[in-house]
């Protein structure tokens, strides 16, 4: 009976009814897989599947035309470094080439200044001099004139000694002039000095006090007196408007 329920039900007997397997899936329609789409390979599936979203920026590309067409940021930073290093010594330098700048001008004032001031103590100095020097020239020529007389020019000798007198000196020719050249002739003594030394002892203003050392050779006509003779004058010079005078002679031993 068994094996007529079993052939009449179509079924052999070594054939089992396959198991019904329920799919378990989620409800809604069915997932529609495109056509063309392919599965991805294992291995990219696994280890090369890309740079995640987030990871994108961190990625060096290796591509040589990438690299170059990247931009080089140490150079711009490099850049940008210089820049701010010629704007820092821009300002820098210029203050540097000013205070130079006045430097210089003071330095060029002062040596103008004391350039200047040199000069006008040099002047001075050689006005000073050129006094002295006047000085001392006519109390030489007041000594020459005192000790230079001979009888035949005795009263030219003694005008020239009065033209370079003044004050006192002048004072002891007043009303001596003519016994004087008399006396020179009478005695015909010839005396011709000569200047052996001088010097300014003292100075004041335009007053100075010259020490004059002078030797006169004396000629008498016996020649029993001839022979030289020195002095020591200090003659007292003044300056009355440029002219130079002597006023006071003394004799000094």
């Amino acid at each position: 009976m068994a094996d007529d329920d079993d052939t009449s039900a179509g079924l052999t007997p070594d054939t089992k009814p396959a198991a019904r397997r329920r799919a378990s899936r989620s409800a809604g329609p069915p997932e529609q897989v495109p056509a063309s789409a392919t599965p991805a390979p294992a291995d990219a599936a696994v280890g090369d599947s890309g740079p995640a979203a987030g990871d994108q920026d961190e990625v060096v590309p290796d591509s040589p035309a990438v690299a170059a067409a990247a931009p080089d940021v140490s150079a711009a930073e490099e850049a940008v470094e210089d820049e701010s290093s010629e704007a820092t010594a821009g300002p820098a330098r210029s203050s540097r080439g000013l205070v130079a700048s006045i430097v210089a001008g003071v330095l060029v004032l002062a040596l103008a200044g004391v350039t200047g001031w040199l000069l006008v103590e040099r002047s001075a100095a050689n006005d000073r001099d050129a006094q002295r020097a006047e000085f001392v020239t006519t109390a030489q020529d007041t000594v020459i004139n005192l000790t230079t007389i001979k009888p035949d020019t005795a009263k030219e000798d003694v005008e020239r000694i009065l033209a370079g007198a003044s004050g006192e000196f002048k004072a002891e020719f007043d009303g001596r002039e003519d016994p004087f050249v008399s006396v020179v002739k009478e005695a015909g003594v010839t005396t011709v000095g000569k200047i052996l030394e001088s010097g300014i002892e003292s100075e004041d203003g335009n007053t100075a006090k010259v020490l004059v050392a002078a030797r006169a050779d004396v000629s008498t006509p016996d020649g029993a007196q001839n022979g030289p003779r020195d002095f020591r004058m200090r003659v007292t010079v003044t300056d009355d408007g440029g002219t130079k005078t002597a006023s006071k002679v003394e004799f000094v031993p």
